[in-house]
């Protein structure tokens, strides 16, 4: 975990900038919790950040990834994540969940389902793999 902090802590102070970046609700709320003293540090980092809006077609898309067994029932905000960035045209999805999110076995199922509902996948990646040199 310590690896992962500092990782994203070099992407954020080298990449960063390069990237228009977005957060949703669901984000908000995941870093909402923990140390309060971390809490309003990771909340100061971001309140400047565009708030992309849980929409229904949003909520169709997830319950699609779920039923289409691209996720696993229990990974509901999991595919809310997906489906959010999905629908906003997002170009990545950058997360550090590699059991369901940036997983090389899921992405394919979930980049099946997002087209087949229309709509073009953003590329899931971990911070490392979203680096220009």
């Amino acid at each position: 975990m310590a690896a992962n902090q500092e990782a994203t802590r070099k992407w954020w102070d080298e990449s960063r900038a390069k990237f228009e970046l977005f957060i949703s609700q669901l984000v908000i709320g995941e870093i909402s919790n923990g140390d309060p003293e971390a809490v309003k540090r990771r909340i100061a980092v971001v309140e400047d950040l565009p708030e992309l809006a849980l929409t229904d077609k949003a909520e169709a898309l997830a319950a699609k990834l779920l039923l289409g067994a691209a996720l696993p029932q229990k990974a509901k905000a999991d595919a809310l994540h997906i489906a959010i960035a999905t629908v906003h045209g997002m170009d990545y999805l950058l997360t550090w969940n590699c059991t369901h999110i940036a997983n090389a076995i899921m992405r394919p199922k979930i980049e099946s389902i997002c087209r087949a509902a229309g709509y073009e996948p953003p590329v899931i990646c971990t911070p490392p793999e979203l680096v220009e040199e």
